[in-house]
């Protein structure tokens, strides 16, 4: 018996690893940008707002607990997420605080209630014929590079309204971002209007259309 209790108490002591590991909030939007794809510290360190140094020791933390890998490429260290599981238990713990914290449903309204009217489903995407829509990903051109939903073409936001003479007046833009708590995608969706397009967005990215690919072949009959 003492030895199953010992045996417990050392398997509970690893997956209090990855708990500890995650219990910074920095940490998680470190994990959450090296989801969209490798990154630099530097880069990390401006998306963040945090030095180098802080950076780095979240990295180190993120590193001893297997979440993130790390290859040098000349001078620069590049940071990405050990693996897809990592990336996916993200998409699962978001939807998890999402549902059981109202605090965190409450911060979300504030940035997307007033654009509601303007978002869609995946389900509805899919629905629409494809000659019929433009989907664009503004997220920055490294992360598109690195994955995107299928049959997207990369505008990066800051690039937007310089590349509007480039998009198709007679079709629907559907934008996407990096998922359900970034607002690029608001940002985008305004420019669109403000110019006179027909404009959509997803509040899923990259990683929520992978996880709906896979329940949806997983449902289809074999």
């Amino acid at each position: 018996m003492n030895e199953d209790r010992q045996w417990k108490d050392h398997l509970y002591l690893e997956f209090a690893r990855i708990g500890k590991c995650l219990s910074s909030p920095k940490r998680l939007e470190l994990i959450d940008l090296l989801a969209q794809g490798p990154k630099s510290v530097e880069q990390l360190s401006k998306s963040t707002g945090m030095s180098v140094a802080n950076v780095s020791q979240h990295l180190q933390t993120l590193h001893d607990s297997k979440l993130v890998r790390f290859h040098k490429k000349g001078n620069y260290v590049i940071y990405q997420v050990a693996d897809y599981s990592v990336a996916d238990f993200m998409v699962s713990f978001h939807r998890l605080s999402e549902k059981q914290l109202t605090t965190l449903q409450q911060l979300k309204s504030e940035i997307f209630q007033e654009h509601a009217d303007s978002a869609m489903t995946l389900d509805e995407l899919n629905k629409m014929e494809i000659g019929d829509v433009l989907l664009v990903d503004v997220r920055p051109e490294d992360e598109y590079r690195s994955d995107h939903i299928p049959g997207a073409v990369s505008v990066p936001i800051g690039d937007l309204e310089a590349s509007l003479q480039t998009l198709p007046a007679d079709k629907e833009i559907v934008v996407y971002c990096r998922g359900p708590y970034c607002s690029l995608s608001v940002q985008a969706v305004e420019i669109l209007k403000d110019h006179g397009f027909r404009a959509s967005r997803i509040e899923e990215g990259v990683l929520e259309w992978k996880r709906h690919r896979e329940q949806s072949q997983r449902k289809s009959p074999q």
